[in-house]
């Protein structure tokens, strides 16, 4: 059986069965990396003394039967903005080039406690910022799908990784849509967290507002199990889930604005299919969901500069000139725009709890609006790279502006996604949601 492509709970059931072994299962996925013609674009690096050390740990408590969770001795990649001690940390930076953090981001920490091996760091956008997932400072992954398409970001080889079967899974960030983006062009699941709810301590920020780690996998369960190692707690219970009798809403309006064809006729073949399982299916428009999206400008970027200035500055001509600008777009907004912006974005926070979603379960939408862009267009480009990436970050953006947790679903169309947003804190009940929605989804 070929378990690099099976999800990461099968695997650790595997171990715990005495099917799997750790050391064997470590090798295969260095191994495959290794050989693999696209392993430099996919991984800024791998970390083979560590997993293999961390394998054979895991192989050992296996063997003790001592396992730290479900999980333990399985491989997963790691974003390049999350630290390990020891090794380069760049997150996708010409700014950060030799960076090498004295201990482990929390998460990654936790991550090892509960017995996951690490593969590696994989690449990513400048600095997390933006949702196509080039980089042509470093790397700019195939997306998986499609190699001459783009990947999505900014978590952009984290998703490749485990597309390709190069790790059982993967861990990313989102500030705006970057685990989410990668997931569904690649056809995975992605699980972004309320903010606050995972420690960011040891995480390279973006805005540290909106930054939240998340996982990127093949199932909800595993994102479940992996978000709950994260979160330093036991996994939700997942057994039985399903739609039925759910109150779904279908957020229409904006997230349809300018979406592509096969994109919508995917999102409402996979709505059809919850409303068969037997979910009640409201379709809802809001006329003040733009107010929140103009926001968008004001709070994101001014607080990416404010944090990164100083060596954006030292040194510019390190930057891909897209990324740069985006940036720089932050010194634009003044102090008292930037407050105003956020007291009306807490003020439409609370409207949406009241007035919207109090009687629903969870929201629904296309995770994005369009197809995966051909790379080398965006790379020659400038303005279509701009216009595409605000369009492919512009839904997964609802929930980051809102502070919800979101989770995306393939729908069975390759690069298209949906969206299930639950509400602020109730990251357990939505990754329930979501399994029952993922079974719904998964019946022919």
């Amino acid at each position: 059986m070929e378990w690099r492509l099976k999800s990461a709970t099968q695997q650790g059931r595997a171990i715990l069965a005495g099917l799997l072994d750790p050391i064997d299962q470590t090798e295969a996925y260095l191994a495959a990396a290794k050989a693999h013609p696209d392993c430099d674009r996919i991984y800024a690096r791998t970390t083979p003394s560590r997993a293999r050390s961390e394998a054979v740990a895991a192989h050992d408590r296996a063997k003790q039967d001592r396992r730290h969770s479900l999980l333990d001795g399985v491989a997963v990649s790691w974003k390049d903005n999350i630290d390990s001690g020891g090794t380069v940390t760049e997150a996708g930076s010409k700014l950060l080039e030799g960076r090498v953090p004295r201990k482990d981001g929390i998460v990654l920490a936790r991550g090892a406690r509960r017995g996951l091996v690490c593969l590696g760091k994989t690449h990513m956008t400048e600095l997390a910022f933006s949702g196509l997932g080039l980089n042509p400072v470093t790397a700019t992954p195939p997306n998986a799908l499609d190699p001459i398409r783009a990947p999505g970001g900014s978590s952009s080889g984290a998703a490749v990784s485990v597309a390709l079967g190069l790790a059982a899974a993967a861990i990313g960030t989102d500030t705006g849509g970057s685990v989410r983006v990668p997931a569904a062009w690649n056809g995975l699941v992605g699980f972004k967290p309320t903010h606050g709810a995972l420690p960011e301590k040891g995480v390279v920020p973006l805005a540290r507002k909106f930054d939240i780690p998340g996982p990127i996998a093949r199932t909800v369960e595993d994102c479940a199990e992996l978000f709950a190692i994260m979160a330093d707690q036991s996994a939700p219970d997942l057994e039985g889930a399903s739609v039925k009798g759910l109150r779904l809403m279908v957020l229409e309006g904006l997230p349809f604005d300018g979406a592509e064809t096969g994109v919508v006729t995917a999102f409402q073949d996979a709505v059809d299919r919850l409303a068969r399982a037997g979910a009640q299916i409201t379709h809802v428009s809001t006329d003040w969901l733009d107010k929140a999206m103009v926001l968008s400008s004001q709070v994101f970027a001014p607080e990416a500069y404010g944090i990164w200035r100083a060596q954006i500055e030292d040194a510019p001509e390190l930057m891909w000139a897209p990324i740069l600008e985006r940036f720089r777009g932050g010194a634009e907004v003044s102090g008292p725009d930037y407050v105003a912006a956020w007291e009306t974005l807490t003020r439409i926070r609370r409207k949406w709890i009241k007035e919207v979603v109090g009687g629903y379960d969870a929201v629904l939408v296309p995770t994005v609006p369009i197809l995966p862009p051909i790379t080398q267009q965006l790379m020659e480009d400038q303005d279509e790279f701009v216009r595409a990436n605000l369009l492919t970050l512009r839904n997964t953006r609802i929930a980051n502006l809102l502070g919800l947790p979101s989770v995306t679903l393939p729908t069975g169309l390759p690069a298209c996604g949906i969206s299930v947003m639950g509400h602020a804190g109730l990251d357990r009940h939505l990754l329930r949601v979501a399994a029952g929605a993922e079974a719904a989804l998964a019946v022919t």
